[in-house]
């Protein structure tokens, strides 16, 4: 199947799939570029791979992404929490430590517990799509872009995020000014932004990206990221570029100053 052309390579996978778990109660449906496997009624998942997977697909490759995962990356969408632990466990042989869901690059899946809500879903997507258009992506900006998407709508077509309950904590940090540096956190290495987070990388990464889309400049700063991302790896001297100074001190005060005026009614 190497050198199938990708639809039948996706239809492909699709029919294996309803072989393999469709007598075990799973719906099979193809949502190009992905297969979406759940176990829900049918109708549900069709609408969750239409009005989710599909939509959100769309929109993100429009903003940002040229390119699909070169692999065929599976969606699975359990229906409650009992059934996410349950069939990760099963299936992936994997023992979540996320009651949402998460994205395994070794099986080529995103794992979701449905009942947790849609946001999640279209965070994990960025991640594969991110991998096939910018691998040496930092970690700071593959969390940023892909939270901010958790809370998401449409605005003129185009995919936007919103304020979120990532908010709450991170202002708690800003009016307590123990957010770490913009040059801290562009600084992390993988192994630095997940285990040496003082709990607010994620709301910081995700709030510089919203910021950035308030400007109307974070799909050129995207852009521009990609383009020099051999001399600027971390993203910081892209990031002075489109915030407007060299001083990151200051925009950080200026950035502190807008996110407390943010509010979240979840």
């Amino acid at each position: 199947m190497a050198n199938a052309a990708p639809a039948d390579r996706l239809q492909a996978r699709v029919e294996s799939l309803r072989g393999q778990y469709g007598k075990k109660g799973f719906v099979v449906v193809a949502a190009e570029p992905w297969v979406v496997i759940g176990d829900e009624a049918p109708e549900m998942v069709e609408r969750r791979a239409e009005g989710t997977v599909a939509w959100a697909t769309e929109r993100l490759q429009a903003a940002y992404f040229d390119d699909d995962p070169a692999e065929l990356v599976e969606i699975w969408l359990f229906a409650d929490s009992k059934s996410y632990y349950r069939n990760a466990k099963k299936i992936f042989d994997d023992e979540p430590d996320t009651p949402f869901g998460y994205y395994t690059y070794e099986h080529e899946a995103l794992i979701m517990n449905i009942a947790s809500g849609g946001g999640t879903l279209v965070h994990e997507m960025v991640h594969p799509l991110m991998r096939a258009n910018f691998p040496t992506c930092p970690s700071w900006f593959n969390e940023g872009l892909a939270s901010l998407y958790e809370q998401c709508g449409e605005q003129d077509g185009e995919i936007v995020g919103y304020t979120n309950w990532r908010l709450a904590g991170l202002q708690e940090a800003l009016a307590a000014r123990t957010v770490p540096s913009f040059e801290w956190l562009l600084a992390t290495t993988e192994d630095g932004f997940y285990r040496e987070d003082p709990g607010t990388n994620y709301g910081q990464a995700r709030y510089l990206c919203y910021w950035l889309q308030e400007q109307g400049t974070l799909r050129a700063f995207y852009r521009d990221f990609v383009a020099a991302a051999q001399t600027d790896p971390t993203g910081i001297a892209t990031l002075r570029k489109h915030v407007g100074t060299d001083d990151l001190e200051d925009f950080a005060e200026q950035w502190r100053r807008f996110v407390l005026d943010l509010r979240f009614e979840g």
